[in-house]
């Protein structure tokens, strides 16, 4: 039978409906992925990452093109620091002589010089922090609210409201006790000046009339 052009179109529009409806279905990144901390180190010209409280070692595969390989190189120098890093990737692979698998990186949180980063009591509780120096500051937030320090002042907590920004960012701000507060992020890879310890966000901390530049990391309590 011939299709008249309007019974053709009528029979074709729930398949325009459908490659529309798969065109809108949102990416997930992180599937099949797994977020880790732990300890990186050089072993015979190869990373390699040991999760915190494990004996086992992968050996590390930038596939995320993060330049992680690059930034432990440089950020370790000659002395061969210690290094803690924050990463999402795919763990797989057949065990080596060396090592018990392989580690695909996929995205890089933070990476810093420092032997009790593991131990950190207060990770899992945070959905992010973010810091700066001169003056030093430092911002904790949880979904009990978030905590600003400043130095030479007293503590400030606040109570806070989240958006989203379109590009992946982050505001958290607040109005609490007839003072304006604003936190904003950016994914965006972040030297601390300091420490030489590389975030995975950009930060902007404006309070009392004045704008503090810093770097900030998602912490344990939000998966992403």
């Amino acid at each position: 039978m011939r299709l008249t052009p309007p019974l053709l179109l009528a029979a074709l529009l729930p398949l325009f409906a459908g490659c529309q409806l798969f065109a809108e279905q949102p990416s997930d990144t992180t599937s099949g992925t797994t977020r880790l901390q732990g300890e990186l180190s050089a072993s015979n010209g190869k990373l390699l990452f040991k999760p915190c409280n494990e004996n086992r070692r992968f050996v590390v595969n930038d596939a995320g093109n993060t330049g992680l390989l690059q930034e432990a190189d440089n950020l370790a120098g000659s002395a061969k620091a210690r290094l803690f890093a924050d990463l999402r990737g795919r763990l797989g692979g057949s065990r080596q002589a060396d090592s018990d698998g392989q580690f695909d990186v996929q995205q890089l949180y933070r990476l810093e010089p420092s032997s009790n980063a593991c131990s950190d009591p207060n990770f899992k509780q945070l959905t992010l922090r973010a810091e700066g120096q001169s003056p030093a500051w430092g911002v904790k937030a949880s979904s009990r609210g978030m905590v600003i320090e400043r130095e030479g002042q007293a503590l400030l907590p606040l109570p806070f409201l989240e958006e989203e920004i379109p590009g992946g960012g982050l505001s958290l701000s607040s109005e609490a006790n007839g003072q304006h507060v604003e936190l904003w992020l950016a994914p965006q890879r972040c030297v601390d000046p300091k420490s030489g310890a590389v975030r995975h966000l950009r930060a902007e901390l404006r309070i009392d009339g004045k704008t503090l530049q810093g770097c900030g990391y998602f912490g344990g309590a939000r998966d992403s």
